[in-house]
C-alpha cells in the first residue's frame, strides 16, 4: 500500500472510530497535497470516503460528485496497483448509489431515480461476495425510499448521524 493509501485508510479509521473532524480535517489536508491533478484513484477514493463523514447530505453530495468525477479517470490498471482483484467498473454502482441518496434526502427525486438507475445499471460489475449483497440491498432500499418520497436518513447507510 502507498504512503497516500495508507494514510487515507488511516483517517478513514479515524472518522469511523468516532473522531469525525479529525478524520475531515485529514482527509482535506490530502486532497489538497494530492491536488486537482493528482492521481485519479486516490482522489476517487478519498472523496467517496470523505462524503461518508458529512452527516448534511449537500456537503456530502459535493464529495460524491468529486469521487465520480475522478472514477472517470481512473483505470483498471491504476485500480489494480492497489488490489489485483478490483476493477474500476466495481466502484460505479456505489457512487452513483450514493449519489441517489443525496439526492433523495435533499427531496430531488428526479434526479435520484437517474443515479439509482445507474446504480442497477452498474450492478453486473460487482462481485458476488458481501461487498456486492451489501450494496445491492442498499440500491434497493434508496430505490424503495425514493418511490416512498422519504427524505429521511436510511438507518443502514454509511457516515454521521
Amino acid at each position: 500500500m502507498t504512503d497516500t493509501m495508507a494514510e487515507i485508510t488511516a483517517a478513514v479509521t479515524q472518522g469511523r472510530t468516532g473522531a469525525t473532524d479529525a478524520a475531515r480535517a485529514r482527509l482535506q489536508e490530502l486532497w489538497d497535497d494530492i491536488g486537482p491533478g493528482g492521481n485519479p484513484f486516490y482522489r476517487c477514493v478519498l472523496a467517496h470516503y470523505q462524503a461518508d463523514l458529512f452527516a448534511d447530505p449537500a456537503e456530502a453530495l459535493v464529495w460524491d460528485i468529486r469521487a465520480l468525477d475522478a472514477a472517470a479517470t481512473v483505470t483498471d490498471e491504476q485500480v489494480q496497483s492497489h488490489d489485483a482483484g478490483l476493477r474500476i467498473a466495481g466502484f460505479y454502482p456505489s457512487l452513483h448509489l450514493n449519489l441517489a441518496d443525496n439526492f433523495r434526502r435533499l427531496g430531488s427525486f428526479s434526479a435520484a431515480e437517474e443515479q439509482i438507475s445507474e446504480a442497477r445499471n452498474g450492478q453486473d460489475a460487482l462481485a458476488d461476495d458481501e461487498y456486492g449483497a451489501m450494496i445491492r440491498q442498499a440500491i434497493d432500499g434508496v430505490a424503495e425510499a425514493i418511490e416512498r418520497r422519504s427524505t429521511e436518513r436510511r438507518t443502514t447507510a454509511p457516515g454521521v448521524d
